[in-house]
């Protein structure tokens, strides 16, 4: 039996953000009545798949909403590996806000969200690739650890096990996911979980089962069960198919913008393993208000209170609600459902009474030791007394000056004034603690694992009586502040350092006759301190300070610094500023703001790629169109050259004739519409003799199919293997100058060689590259060139919107070509 303490432990960290926080009131009475009828339900479901934008939200709303169960989706990776339609983050910053998009998507569809350790590395084309990445045991053992912690009845995997079918990371899912269900319930299997958990077998597996290439068709010998799917729920006003779009279309980083399909529609699962049944995947799954010694009783009251609902006066069950209340809490039943349960119960009544409950904050960032200046405010619009109000934050108690309950829609507004413990952790996501790099992420606490994201990073704990009961819950503090556009708005509050740094540039490029330079700016958030910039992996005889400055309004002390000549190559460099009393700070706070997500802060130290080499460079002013998002333009600019942004009004045949090179972003062709419908002046400017350098676009939504000069098409062929064999035409005029191309350039690349490649394509192109993944027929489609009137034309697939951030240097010598060419 796992000890209370520890399932309480559990509950905050693993589970809480289903029901401890306590937010602003946003039910109605239909909806307090769905939860209502769905806290007498004790069924619980994983599914299991790979990225976020795997799961079938569908099926998920209609097994959360319509039989009342718990479901988590749990996905093996954040999504870091994936493109971004959005903006520009890739990486661990994509990660991040694909990681917010599914905690949207399950607010919407009633799931919750787990992870494993996987990071995303990008398409893969086999489970055994796959695995080949990632640590095989130590996902199987975040696996075994979710179903453990969750404990769900069933598990639905979302792929199936045939390889070569989808994805190697969808496929490798479905795998992992049979090995965990065989190996969660042996106390043998990952043992160190049991200080924990206790060993737990889910009574089947099914598949989610489709046909990847068309409608579903049941294989003959198989075992079915169909789910209508496209039932509508009228106490949420909504059919399963249209909370599954409004959730999809969350999944704004993808495109994933969804219509939702109108009539009956049907999800079917199929049985993979586990006890056999007759008529439910449910059969044989025990009741668990069974357990409990009161378990008839409490069953009973939980009907009446439904039975009794009276859906134009919700607070009316809150008396019944706290006698249940009071006949849970002498249960002494330890295990995770029943604590969920309790938290659930809470919540419920909170929302019958229609409590409002704030904490919000002056500001949207502190730093350990500085002071919070915040307000905590409670609304009771019923008539039931709310008394006895207390809160603590960091130790202290606050408490009202009028003791007088809170009831009657008269609010209670107490102002907190505290200040931040100096060993305050900063707000960086639990998964980025101690990552570097690499397709695994460390996460040593035990707790921690599984978990979607941080808690918030300050909380009050607030203490209140109802009818003599105690509730104590916890309120993030948020900053909330009103937009005249958006209206009211509130962001999460981060802890910052009290001093971080800024660069101008991440990577530079120390190059023949132009030393590299950059602005480093170190920004304090009370006073400007002084202290020394330090450059830790470089020589103080490599670098010189060649201005200071400060600006005491925005308190920041800004350095001008020049690299001088040291040794070609790649040179990683970290900055520090080290103030008088000995505290080094060399960390960079960044942030992501969209929207439909919370703003997101996160630190990186501050690293500077230093490229030394004797490139030939022409730093002639080029135009770029931008795409769905890519950091090419800066890398460019890092480089030397004029970067000019071309904008909608920018499409005229004489305004682009002054620049030698226009180079089009990632995905332009899928979401720029004005240069879609100006393809005719692009191709205009090519044959007057500019050069049109096309980054990769997806096959699907095209706005215009007529890409280039001549015909060619965009497939879906990619190479995954970033290590790949090149086969290159050495004597093509982009490989032979201004910067002859060797083998050695494609060595060192990231994540994979390119995508969507060119294909169909006729003799009017020349192809200097064939690569292949291992086991793979070549393809000649990852660049592709012609001449045209008196310019030339490239759409390439090649992942240069990876290689440049990155500071692959061959790379970045070939996409110099590509622009200087003769």
């Amino acid at each position: 039996m796992v000890k209370l303490k520890y399932v309480r432990l559990i509950l905050l960290i693993f589970c809480g953000a289903m029901v401890h926080q306590i937010s602003a009131q946003t039910r109605s009475s239909a909806e307090i009545y769905h939860e209502l009828v769905k806290f007498k339900q004790t069924k619980r479901v994983l599914y299991v798949a790979a990225h976020p934008d795997d799961e079938n939200t569908r099926l998920i709303a209609y097994l959360a909403n319509e039989l009342k169960a718990q479901v988590g989706y749990l996905s093996l990776t954040r999504g870091d590996g994936g493109q971004n339609l959005i903006g520009s983050e890739l990486g661990i910053g994509l990660g991040q806000i694909r990681t917010q998009e599914l905690l949207k998507a399950r607010e919407i569809d009633g799931g919750r969200q787990f992870f494993t350790r996987a990071k995303d590395f990008g398409f893969s084309k086999n489970p055994n690739e796959t695995l080949q990445n990632w640590d095989r045991q130590t996902i199987l053992s975040d696996v075994v650890w979710v179903i453990r912690k969750f404990r769900p009845d069933i598990i639905i995997t979302r792929f199936n096990t045939i390889p070569g079918v989808t994805h190697g990371h969808h496929t490798t899912s479905a795998i992992l996911a049979e090995e965990a269900f065989d190996l969660a319930g042996r106390s043998d299997a990952f043992p160190e979980q049991l200080e924990y958990v206790a060993p737990w077998a889910p009574t089947r597996i099914f598949w989610n089962a489709y046909n990847f290439r068309g409608d579903f068709e049941p294989e003959e010998g198989k075992v079915y069960v169909e789910f209508p799917t496209g039932n509508f729920n009228p106490l949420l006003g909504k059919s399963y198919s249209q909370i599954a779009a409004d959730s999809r279309t969350m999944h704004k980083s993808q495109g994933f913008g969804a219509t939702a399909g109108i009539g009956e529609a049907v999800d079917h699962i199929q049985f993979i393993k586990g006890e056999p049944f007759s008529e439910s995947p449910f059969d044989g799954v025990i009741n668990r208000w069974t357990k409990l010694e009161q378990g008839v009783q409490i069953e009973q009251k939980i009907e009446e209170i439904i039975a009794h609902y009276d859906f134009e006066n919700p607070s009316s069950i809150v008396p019944d609600l706290l006698n249940l209340r009071q006949k849970l809490n002498d249960e002494s039943l330890d295990e995770v459902w029943f604590a969920e349960k309790l938290k659930f119960l809470d919540q419920l009544i909170l929302q019958a009474l229609g409590l409002d409950i704030e904490f919000n904050s002056q500001t949207e960032t502190g730093f350990p030791g500085a002071e919070i200046s915040a307000e905590l405010l409670l609304n009771n619009p019923s008539p039931l007394e709310v008394s006895n109000l207390s809160v603590q934050l960091f130790g202290e108690i606050f408490t009202p000056e009028n003791k007088s309950a809170v009831r009657n829609n008269k609010p209670l507004r107490l102002p907190i004034r505290s200040t931040i413990p100096t060993d305050t952790p900063f707000s960086q996501p639990y998964w980025l603690e101690n990552y570097v790099d690499g397709p695994m992420y460390p996460v040593a606490d035990q707790l921690k694992i599984g978990n979607a994201f941080n808690p918030a990073a300050v909380q009050s704990q607030l203490s209140f009586t109802i009818q003599g009961q105690t509730f104590q819950v916890n309120v993030p503090l948020k900053y909330k502040f009103n937009d005249q556009v958006k209206g009211e708005v509130k962001q999460p509050f981060s802890i910052v350092p009290e001093i971080d740094l800024s660069l101008s540039k991440f990577t530079v490029f120390n190059l023949a006759g132009k030393p590299g330079e950059v602005t480093v700016t170190v920004n304090f958030r009370d006073r400007i301190r002084d202290g020394e910039l330090l450059f830790e992996g470089l020589k103080a005889e490599n670098y010189r300070i060649l201005a200071v400055s400060d600006d005491s309004f925005r308190k920041q002390r800004i350095y001008q610094v020049q690299f001088l000549k040291d040794k070609p190559g790649k040179n990683l460099i970290r900055a520090g500023y080290r103030t008088e009393d000995n505290q080094l700070f060399d960390q960079i706070t960044n942030r992501i703001s969209y929207d439909h997500i919370p703003n997101l802060t996160y630190f990186q130290p501050a690293l500077i790629l230093l490229i030394e080499a004797d490139w030939e460079i022409s730093g002639e002013r080029i135009g770029y169109i931008a795409g769905a998002g890519d950091d090419v333009p800066a890398v460019l600019q890092s480089l030397g050259y004029s970067v000019t942004m071309i904008g909608p009004s920018d499409f005229d045949l004489e305004y682009l004739s002054q620049f030698k090179t226009i180079i089009v972003g990632i995905r332009a062709y899928n979401v720029n519409r004005d240069l879609a419908s100006n393809q005719q002046v692009m191709m205009g400017y090519v044959r007057s003799g500019g050069h049109l350098i096309v980054q990769y676009n997806t096959s699907s939504p095209l706005l215009t199919n007529r890409l280039g000069p001549f015909p060619f098409s965009i497939t879906r062929d990619r190479v995954a293997v970033e290590s790949a064999q090149v086969t290159a035409d050495f004597d093509h005029p982009i490989l032979s100058g201004p910067n002859p191309i060797q083998a050695s350039d494609f060595e060192g690349w990231v994540q994979e060689r390119g995508l969507y490649f060119a294909g169909d394509f006729g003799g009017d192109y020349s192809t200097p590259f064939v690569m292949n993944d291992p086991q793979e027929d070549p393809k000649s489609g990852s660049l592709i060139y012609a001449r045209y009137g008196e310019g030339t034309f490239i759409y390439t697939g090649l992942s240069f919107f990876r290689q440049l951030p990155a500071g692959v240097p061959g790379a970045i010598k070939l996409f110099i070509n590509l622009i200087d060419q003769p």
